[in-house]
């Protein structure tokens, strides 16, 4: 990191004798100063040197202070530029903002304001740094009782909220508060897996007044509140969504809506597409899913994919609650699919329920195992929340909302299941028909260590499908996944350090759904 007092400056002032005290202050505070009374003799100087930052006047002779800043961007756009005026006129500073200057500061200006503006274009990164650290450093403490009184879904909601914003705060830092938050997540993550493990059957046999709510409670208790209002909803799901995700594209959302609500709710076990989706949509646990709608249920041994009666589970919801409801389901899944969405934009205005999944994230994850560019793109959790944002930016879910934006419309933002970055592997004996999922195995006379894992002996209990009489379930916890003892080694290296779900941990379990409003409406 650039010592911020070793700093070179370039002064740009027709009237640069007016300012030798201002200069004679940044010389003492041990920054190199250059001057140039005029825009040729400035841009010549650039090109000879490098400077960190350049102070600019927007009024001299020749050159204006506007063409300058024009040419500077042109021959070195990453150079802070601080426009310095005597005008107050509005069109002066649009037309410098529009050139991407770094300040604009009006004269008279004392010498505080200065170094303000130095430390805050060259020292900025690590001032906030230091801060940052500093601000966690504090919390530490707090967040580490919170993790120990923890006893209700709504105390880990807190937790994680908390552990995701100091996350994506220090990730720029990369210092040693960095590793120290890892630790406390996975401290959480291990409390976390404790609490799931006592309370889960709970949660689903509704016997636990502070259950969260499930994937398979969503279109009863969100969306079908929304049509009863009269409201026309449009539902995005985004496969393999993460909380952390849904942050880094917020602020571009919000450009163009109101946030009516936003949540945290639970994916049920496994958090896995097959079971956590279908379940969404039907509005079913997957074992009601099979025993009711066996023709809409495939198990983990069946071959064909196991998402395909998406469709038709969403209209058995509205079957069950006597609803005449028009609905749309499309999935986008590559650019034709996309292109085909927009192509029909004026049809989904048509219904009063329109159902849009995403599998980017998901191919996202899986693509980054499989491939040796993708991994070295997607190398640590920062550079996954990065990829997921440049996605949205350019992604037909990001042109949809833009065209949402205007009608009369509610939009939902929801996901199916999370994901983990895994490292630990744990040896798991199964036959050929056991499930090839890391992070849960399906099948019968399956061997592990009940210490490692959380297990579903009787899947009824867990309402979860039986293939067998003998079936039972187990699932990864933590930052573990299931290895086989065949070509053991071979295994753990390839897996480890991949994202992966089905299991329970905060980042697969807790799962954002938003309300969105256009602003344009």
């Amino acid at each position: 990191m650039m010592d911020v007092k070793k700093a070179n400056i370039l002064w740009v002032d027709d009237e640069i004798d007016l300012l030798k005290a201002h200069i004679l202050y940044l010389k003492e505070k041990g920054f190199f100063v250059q001057t140039a009374t005029n825009g040729q003799d400035a841009l010549d100087m650039v090109r000879e040197s490098h400077f960190d930052l350049i102070f600019l006047d927007e009024n001299m002779p020749g050159l204006s202070g506007l063409e300058v800043l024009s040419q500077l961007k042109n021959m070195m756009p990453e150079v802070p530029v601080v426009m310095i005026t005597k005008s107050e006129e509005e069109d002066i500073m649009d037309q410098a903002i529009g050139s991407k200057i770094s300040d604009y500061l009006i004269k008279p200006v004392n010498p505080n304001q200065i170094l303000l503006s130095i430390k805050k274009h060259i020292d900025q990164h690590r001032l906030v740094a230091e801060k940052t650290t500093s601000k966690y450093q504090t919390e530490f403490g707090k967040i580490g009782l919170k993790i120990n009184d923890s006893y209700s879904f709504n105390d880990w909601v807190e937790v994680y909220k908390q552990l995701v914003h100091w996350e994506i705060e220090l990730e720029d830092t990369k210092g040693e508060m960095d590793e120290v938050l890892k630790m406390q997540k996975t401290e959480a993550n291990h409390a976390f897996t404790k609490f799931v493990k006592n309370n889960y059957t709970n949660w689903i046999g509704g016997d636990d007044e502070d259950a969260p709510m499930l994937s398979n409670q969503m279109m009863k208790h969100v969306v079908l509140p929304m049509m009863d209002k009269g409201e026309k909803v449009v539902m995005l799901v985004i496969d393999n969504f993460r909380y952390d995700q849904w942050l880094m594209i917020k602020q571009e959302v919000l450009k163009d809506y109101r946030i009516e609500e936003e949540k945290l709710y639970s994916s049920i076990l496994p958090t896995a597409t097959q079971y956590a989706r279908n379940s969404l949509f039907s509005g079913l646990m997957p074992s009601q899913i099979k025993e009711l709608y066996p023709q809409y249920w495939l198990d983990d041994q069946d071959e064909g994919s196991k998402n395909q009666f998406e469709e038709e589970l969403i209209g058995t919801f509205f079957e069950r609650f006597r609803k005449k409801v028009k609905y749309s389901y499309q999935k986008v899944s590559n650019m034709d699919t996309g292109k085909q969405l927009i192509d029909n934009y004026n049809q989904l205005l048509n219904d009063d329920l329109s159902v849009v999944v995403f599998n980017f994230v998901d191919m996202l994850s899986h693509a980054r195992t499989e491939s040796k560019m993708i991994k070295e793109l997607a190398n640590d959790e920062s550079a996954y929340r990065s990829l997921s944002k440049s996605w949205f930016l350019h992604s037909v879910m990001n042109e949809l909302l833009i065209k949402l934006e205007s009608e009369k419309v509610k939009v939902l933002i929801t996901t199916d299941h999370g994901t983990i970055r895994v490292k630990n592997a744990v040896k798991v004996v199964g036959d050929k028909k056991t499930t090839t999922n890391l992070r849960y195995k399906q099948g019968k006379n399956l061997a592990y260590n009940p210490k490692e894992v959380y297990e579903g002996t009787k899947p009824e209990e867990l309402m979860l499908p039986k293939v067998n009489v003998s079936t039972s379930y187990v699932f990864a916890t933590n930052e573990d996944f299931f290895a086989y003892p065949n070509n053991y080694n071979h295994y753990v290296s390839y897996y480890k350090d991949t994202f992966q779900h089905g299991g329970i941990s905060l980042e697969e379990m807790l799962i954002p759904y938003v309300i969105l409003s256009p602003k344009g409406n």
